[in-house]
């Protein structure tokens, strides 16, 4: 026997009415029900943080989430940055800065810097590097995403040297 529960969840700024399961996870949802695909299926345990969004603006693995817990909250998916044709600056501080190798963890990763910087406008080199260690990158050796971060960082503040440290 199902347990389905019908709730209303804000996505992108956007309610979407959804018939679900009580054992959805928010990720499965997303992806399969909302169709936003962008926020990855990783580890499923909520190590990687490929599934990483912001859940009333704060970093969340959306694999730890049951869908039900989520209503009532504001939920960003990486698709709330930008698109191909106009992505916002963080985006393009990843593609300027070679943040994105393989682009698999990219949405967590995006994600997560997003919510960092809305808490830490003005962050240090060591408190980027401290959160971007809670995802994992197979890639790029994280110095270009905490290149990509610090950079966008830095023209949000109106800092005209955009040049990262290891960059110098």
């Amino acid at each position: 026997m199902s347990d389905k529960h019908l709730i209303v969840l804000t996505v992108n700024g956007i309610d979407h009415e959804l018939l679900v399961e009580a054992r959805w996870t928010l990720l499965d949802v997303l992806r399969h029900q909302v169709e936003l695909t962008g926020t990855h299926v990783g580890c499923e345990h909520g190590v990687c943080g490929a599934c990483t969004i912001l859940v009333d603006e704060e970093p969340v693995r959306a694999c730890l989430v049951y869908a039900v817990q989520a209503e009532g909250h504001a939920i960003r998916t990486v698709e709330s940055l930008g698109t191909p044709t106009e992505p916002n600056d963080l985006q393009e501080a990843f593609s300027a800065r070679h943040g994105l190798q393989c682009g698999f963890c990219t949405p967590g990763f995006l994600m997560l810097a997003e919510g960092f910087l809305t808490q830490r406008p003005t962050p240090s080199r060591e408190e980027i590097r401290e959160a971007v260690s809670a995802n994992l990158c197979r890639c790029t050796g994280y110095q270009t995403i905490v290149d990509a971060i610090e950079d966008t960082a830095r023209r949000r503040a109106g800092q005209t040297d955009p040049e990262p440290e290891a960059v110098r």
